[in-house]
């Protein structure tokens, strides 16, 4: 029998009246400190039927075996069985996909597959990929590297990318026998959790190496500055929505089916944002949004929810607006002391601010000419009469390539990113008939 849903009334969570999820970074001294909020603040916040609906199917549903794609099935093309995955415990690996896949109205292009049976759809690797931004079909300690028959293979045949995690065991309980499952993103959006074999109760499955949880969920980033120091940009992670199932209902021969509903993000143009719920049209960014989503930052920085409030789609198509469709890619967003002048009522004539522009730019690049020669000119004597001096290029400290070392409070063994294939397990298996 078939249940439907939508995302996490499938399971009671509870709920923080204060804002989503919130994982702070402070960048201090070039590494990165993540730090999480109490558990009673980092539940779900957002209506859960706003971006996904649901169902599930039992073991006597035919929709069950239908959703459930068979990787030896020759129709379905290619399996490749992740030699470095099907080896490896607590190891996620990026894979690029061959069509653009949405995902709570994003498009990905790209996924990273983690030993632990789900699937990170982030854009910056660090070890707790388990927070937050993943499709996770049964996140668990799993470790495919304790037997030959525990393979992560996956298929993408233009239409559908599955990955399947084929009897891996848990530590500790490898004696259980092991667990088979798989995840489906199909090209409409469509998210298929199909189960095979589930040898034990997930209740009885300890969450103290390792989160327990399935469903889907996703982010934003924000800036702000930091309260240690001026020059260390706080970054901020906003978990705005998360779909959780009841994991009591994951048995063998189950299934679960997520439609995704439409955002704000899939409308192009003003007319149909506007007749959107909840949604508003920044023509600065000719986007529609609710400033609820990957986007926040651009959000915030054009001040899109304020320039919304007054100007119509009519206004737009007059020219009324101070920017047209043609001027984002020249736009940046405004220091304060830009937002200040900009409250400024003095009005100047187009031709006379125009040529003023012009002068000034013309005397700025002699004047700075000018200096840059005077200090090359310093430069040079002090070298030559401090001929002990090392070169001035040493003075030039280069920037260090920028990987997130992350630290949460709740401490957990995090996960690593590889690349390559393993040499123990076949990396690709050619699809056979049945």
């Amino acid at each position: 029998m078939s249940q439907t849903g939508s995302g996490s009334h499938a399971h009671p969570a509870q709920r923080s009246s204060s804002g989503p999820t919130r994982i702070s970074r402070a960048v201090v001294s070039g590494g990165v400190t993540i730090t999480s909020l109490p558990d009673n603040m980092t539940r779900v916040v957002e209506d859960s039927g706003k971006y996904y609906t649901w169902r599930s199917f039992g073991p006597e549903d035919q929709r069950t075996e239908d959703l459930w794609v068979d990787m030896s099935d020759v129709r379905h093309g290619q399996v490749r069985v992740h030699g470095l995955l099907s080896n490896s415990y607590k190891q996620a690996v990026k894979v690029a996909l061959t069509f653009d896949f949405p995902f709570y109205g994003h498009y990905l292009r790209q996924i990273t597959i983690a030993t632990g049976g789900f699937i990170f759809t982030g854009d910056v690797i660090h070890r707790m990929l388990t927070m937050t931004q993943y499709i996770a079909p049964l996140m668990a300690d799993f470790n495919p590297n304790y037997s030959k028959e525990s393979t992560v293979q996956y298929l993408d045949d233009g239409q559908k990318f599955v990955v399947q995690w084929e009897q891996v065991r848990l530590p500790g309980k490898e004696s259980v026998g092991g667990f088979t499952f798989q995840a489906a993103l199909y090209k409409t959006g469509v998210i298929i959790f199909s189960y095979r074999e589930i040898p034990l109760s997930l209740d009885m499955i300890s969450s103290a190496e390792h989160p327990v949880k399935a469903g889907l969920s996703d982010a934003f980033m924000v800036m702000s500055p930091s309260s240690q120091s001026s020059d260390a940009p706080r970054q901020t992670i906003y978990e705005y929505h998360r779909v959780e199932i009841d994991t009591t209902k994951i048995t063998n021969h189950t299934a679960v089916e997520f439609t995704p509903l439409p955002t704000c993000l899939l409308q192009n143009n003003c007319e149909l944002c506007n007749q959107t719920a909840g949604c508003s049209w920044c023509h600065v960014l000719q986007r529609c949004s609710d400033g609820m989503d990957r986007h926040r930052q651009e959000w915030l920085d054009f001040a899109c929810a304020e320039q919304s409030k007054d100007a119509t789609c009519e206004d737009y198509s007059r020219g009324d607006g101070s920017i047209t469709p043609g001027d984002v890619e020249d736009i940046t967003p405004l220091t304060p002391l830009q937002k200040a002048c900009e409250r400024d009522d003095v009005k100047t004539d187009p031709s006379t601010k125009t040529e003023g522009l012009a002068n000034t730019g013309v005397i700025a690049g002699i004047a700075a000419a000018l200096v840059l020669l005077v200090a090359l000119t310093l430069v040079a004597l002090y070298i030559n009469y401090h001929p002990s001096v090392a070169s001035p290029l040493y003075l030039i400290q280069r920037r260090r390539s920028y990987w997130p070392n992350l630290k949460f409070q709740k401490q957990q063994p995090g996960y690593t990113e590889v690349e390559g294939e393993g040499h123990d397990k076949d990396s690709i298996v050619e699809a056979r008939p049945c």
